[in-house]
């Protein structure tokens, strides 16, 4: 529930982030998706702050705490949108994106409480939730866009704030759980320090696999409105095929834990960066509908696998007490890279182009390919 509510702010963020960026900016458009990039700044240091507050607090209160800056977050978009002024709505979207860090982590939370067979179907099922999250997000952006006439989109942000009240409402019926202080000999364990968890070959490769995964998707997920607007399609048909994007990020989910149970880890990973080129090779083909809306649900599907894959490596690299560390490590690694990643989507889009956008996912993709066909051969080569 919680994924499904307050997952849908992230569609909500990203679909008019850049759109309403190039709205409240003069003629040069080239900063239009820097309110992305703060949104997914915040989702990198929202990440180590939820960890460090959770670590203290617990999960269900460090949860609660989340929902509050979301809501936050919301209301300061729409004010600054009503000003008609463009670093005040990035800071806005910086504030969603400290929520989003929050959100970030219901599924560690998730696998923690689960078995180690169990983890991936346990991330599986979070991320599932966010099924709802890509028709709620979207559809409340389509139809409050002009609720607070005459400036447009600040109503989709005034009423996204209910989005975080139901978040609220849902973790009141969560049960507390520590499971990283379980005792030994009457003392707490002590975790190893973050440059050893760091330190480990498949760590390295989980966490570059994520970045680069979900880096990809960010960078040409962000250019894909203003591409489409640009190519003369409306918000509306832009935003429904953020919405088909979404729906193919999260919608596979029912069964990515399955066939991860089935073919492992690196095999469903490697799936989906071959799908993220394939989502390239539809966007190259040409510039109608078709190939927008079909590119961006490849490029969703590839995400799924990609990423889901890449979070339950992680997860086989730390104890419980090593949690927090190395769940912050990954989320701030991986959310700072895509911060970059959606600021750089804007400039290169204004630059070069849509097409420059989908040829950067290549090298990329198969950079990730080959550290997942080394990290295989080295654990053969120990067997």
């Amino acid at each position: 529930m919680c994924q499904s509510f307050g997952g849908s702010s992230a569609p909500i963020n990203i679909a008019l982030g850049a759109v309403v960026g190039s709205f409240l900016l003069g003629p040069d458009k080239s900063l239009a998706t820097a309110s992305v990039t703060a949104y997914n700044i915040g989702v990198a240091f929202g990440a180590i702050i939820a960890n460090a507050i959770m670590r203290k607090i617990g999960r269900k209160r460090g949860f609660m705490i989340g929902t509050g800056i979301g809501a936050l977050g919301m209301l300061l978009a729409g004010t600054a949108i009503v000003a008609h002024h463009f670093w005040y709505f990035c800071a806005a979207l910086l504030v969603n994106g400290l929520a989003g860090g929050f959100t970030q982590q219901y599924r560690f939370a998730a696998a923690d409480r689960g078995t180690q067979d169990f983890k991936p179907k346990a991330i599986s099922w979070i991320m599932a939730g966010g099924i709802a999250a890509a028709i709620i997000g979207p559809q409340l952006a389509i139809n409050t866009v002009d609720f607070a006439a005459p400036t447009p989109y600040a109503g989709t942000f005034y009423c996204a704030t209910i989005l975080f009240v139901l978040s609220f409402i849902a973790l009141l019926f969560l049960n507390p759980s520590n499971l990283a202080t379980r005792e030994v000999d009457g003392e707490k364990p002590v975790g190893r320090p973050l440059s050893k968890i760091i330190a480990q070959p498949r760590f390295l490769v989980a966490v570059f696999c994520g970045t680069i995964t979900y880096a990809l998707m960010s960078f040409v997920m962000t250019g894909a409105p203003l591409a489409m607007t640009h190519h003369g399609f409306s918000v509306d048909q832009s935003t429904l095929g953020i919405q088909w994007h979404v729906l193919a990020m999260f919608a596979p989910s029912f069964f990515t834990g399955n066939l991860i149970a089935r073919f492992g880890k690196e095999t469903i990973v490697a799936t989906g960066l071959v799908i993220l080129m394939a989502c390239a090779v539809v966007a190259l083909a040409g510039v109608q509908l078709m190939h927008f809306w079909g590119s961006l649900v490849l490029l969703g599907l590839g995400w799924n696998f990609g990423f889901i894959g890449a979070t339950a490596m992680v997860t086989d690299t730390y104890r419980p007490e090593e949690r927090n560390l190395a769940q912050g490590a990954n989320d701030f690694v991986v959310f700072g890279s895509v911060a970059i990643a959606s600021l750089l989507s804007g400039l290169a889009l204004n630059s070069f182009g849509w097409g420059f956008l989908n040829w950067m996912v290549f090298p990329l993709a198969a950079a990730c390919l080959v550290s997942l066909w080394w990290l295989v051969g080295t654990k053969k080569a120990l067997a």
